[in-house]
């Protein structure tokens, strides 16, 4: 069983969304919260029982937003995983939430089947799920942390990482939110060899996650 739960200030969208999740199988809302205040609280007593594995999180909500509890829930619950499900798009709050430890970053016009994609990729650690128009902006900061911001500090050389144009034309891809088989077959490779190609990109960016991308862009 698949344990959810659901922060969002807006009560309706919370009871619409735990309905449409628990028609799947294996999957189970615990609890939803109107802001990180009560979340953390929720959290606290679900610890004394059973913790959700995976926090569909807003981020504006009053008394604590989104991305304050989900930097608190890091410290406190570190086995539960944080994906961002909100209206934003804004590069500020897609890095601060990143900064803070979300796991993903989804907008709320996903279909409720790309939602259970994302929950289930997430879970079995296979990358970290983004909107495309979210994975866009991420790969657009990746690609333009080379420029030197100032003399005095040192900036890595064009070339530092050392991807292949196969290698970042498969990173393009995959931060478009195709999965491996769909990049697979628009390349005409096996599904096999783009998860290779994907192994060594994050090895030559030493990160093992879009998601930990996004934070070497940030930190640097």
């Amino acid at each position: 069983m698949i344990y959810i739960a659901i922060v969002d200030d807006k009560k309706s969208l919370c009871l619409t969304l735990k309905e449409k999740l628990s028609r799947f199988e294996k999957y189970e809302v615990l609890f939803t919260a109107q802001n990180g205040k009560a979340f953390l609280e929720a959290m606290r007593q679900a610890r004394q029982s059973i913790e959700p594995d995976l926090v569909l999180m807003d981020i504006d909500m009053p008394v604590m937003n989104g991305i304050e509890a989900v930097a608190e829930g890091k410290l406190r619950f570190p086995n539960t995983r944080y994906l961002m499900l909100t209206i934003f798009d804004e590069d500020e709050k897609i890095f601060n939430a990143i900064k803070a430890g979300a796991d993903g970053y989804l907008l709320k016009d996903e279909p409720t089947e790309k939602i259970k994609e994302a929950i289930d990729n997430l879970l079995q650690n296979e990358g970290a799920p983004m909107s495309p128009s979210i994975a866009r902006k991420v790969l657009g900061m990746l690609t333009n942390t080379k420029q030197p911001s100032n003399k005095s500090e040192k900036t890595p050389p064009e070339n530092e990482y050392n991807l292949t144009d196969r290698e970042t034309e498969i990173l393009t891809l995959l931060v478009d939110g195709l999965e491996y088989k769909e990049i697979a077959q628009k390349l005409g490779l096996s599904p096999n060899t783009i998860r290779n190609n994907v192994t060594k990109i994050y090895s030559k960016l030493h990160v093992t996650s879009r998601m930990q991308a996004a934070k070497l862009v940030k930190r640097q």
